[in-house]
């Protein structure tokens, strides 16, 4: 048996060793603790979409720009439309710089909304940036060329209708999708349930569906070859102020109502896409290495190498930094409590 006065002399010692161990790694500087690491990038979603080409985009490109120059590796982890991989972002992760994440769009706007499924404070994750402030892109209504809808105005109508696919609960096609039903009056016809785009472009080409809302940065990249052949007519596009210049003929969602109530319904709807392909970080990361892979994420998206090489993959670059994604998740938490309502109720499950 160890004597009394000697377990103390170990116990202070050890307690002294650890206090050593965990003052050297605060004291690393920014370039020590990342040379020779393996950075993890999340993505909380599903492999082949918009936010997996993305995550592999920034992964392939940001180690370059870091201090330390590490590796990034990147783990795909889907569940309840991104706010699985935000939840651990914020909650389970190492707050040490080593973990990053690529989060879907709407996840911190479902904090905002009271989703019930969200444990964390979007205010206080490390935003890093995002690649897109939708700048260049829009969301759009899109049908098959071949649909003899020819116009979003036709569509108010009687006896012209199409049908709409959607996806999850939380999903923008599907959000937005109600919203041109409920909110703009349009006849369409919204059928929940597929996993993703790339079903839905399947079910338009069979003729199940005739069309989907989506980014045009995504259609452009996902579907190439089909949108390169023309086989797509926009009806109608969101997430804009004003008509992007690609498409000077299709209205805006804002130019279909005169109603107040339902513009600051769109206004809230489309803050999402202003933060369209975000970047973050757990909270509570040492100071330095947050305003290093900041420094870097933004260092990297203006450099022309790596713009050229999202020109090639179809990925739109408007990027905006992280004080400026903070700014835009407090407009949206300012938005009225009755707006907010409203959208929840469109957003969540299917009503009879």
């Amino acid at each position: 048996m160890i004597p009394a006065r000697r377990r103390a002399a170990i116990a202070i010692f050890s307690g002294i060793a650890v206090a050593a161990a965990a003052g050297a790694a605060r004291a690393q500087s920014v370039e020590q603790f990342y040379k020779g690491r393996q950075v993890t990038m999340v993505v909380g979603a599903a492999p082949g979409g918009i936010n997996d080409i993305t995550a592999r985009f920034v992964a392939r490109h940001l180690g370059a720009y870091i201090p330390g120059h590490p590796t990034i590796v990147v783990q795909n982890q889907p569940g309840a439309g991104g706010i699985a991989a935000a939840n651990r972002l914020y909650n389970v992760f190492e707050r040490d710089g080593s973990v990053i994440a690529k989060l879907e769009r709407a996840v911190p706007m479902l904090a905002i909304q009271g989703d019930p499924n969200v444990s964390f404070d979007p205010r206080r994750l490390t935003w890093l940036g995002s690649l897109s402030s939708y700048a260049k892109d829009a969301y759009l209504m899109l049908v098959m060329a071949a649909n003899p809808i020819k116009s979003a105005d036709e569509l108010r109508q009687p006896g012209k209708s199409i049908t709409l696919g959607g996806d999850n609960a939380a999903s923008s096609n599907l959000i937005f999708a109600t919203i041109a039903k409920d909110v703009l009056g349009l006849n369409i016809n919204v059928v929940r349930g597929y996993a993703g785009a790339a079903p839905m472009f399947l079910a338009m080409q069979r003729g199940e569906l005739d069309g989907q809302i989506i980014g045009y940065s995504s259609v452009r990249t996902g579907q190439r070859d089909l949108w390169s052949h023309h086989a797509f007519r926009p009806l109608l596009q969101f997430g804009r102020a004003t008509r992007l210049a690609d498409f000077p003929d299709i209205p805006t969602g804002h130019e279909l109502t005169k109603d107040p109530t339902a513009s600051a319904l769109l206004d809230f709807a489309e803050l999402q896409f202003l933060i369209s392909l975000p970047f973050a970080a757990p909270p509570g990361i040492p100071a330095d290495r947050a305003q290093a892979l900041q420094t870097a994420f933004m260092a990297m998206c203006a450099d022309p190498a790596v713009l050229d090489d999202a020109e090639k993959l179809g990925i739109e670059m408007s990027p905006i930094d992280g004080v400026t994604i903070l700014g835009s998740i407090a407009r949206a938490a300012a938005t009225p409590h009755a707006v907010i309502v409203r959208y929840n109720a469109l957003a969540g499950p299917q009503r009879d």
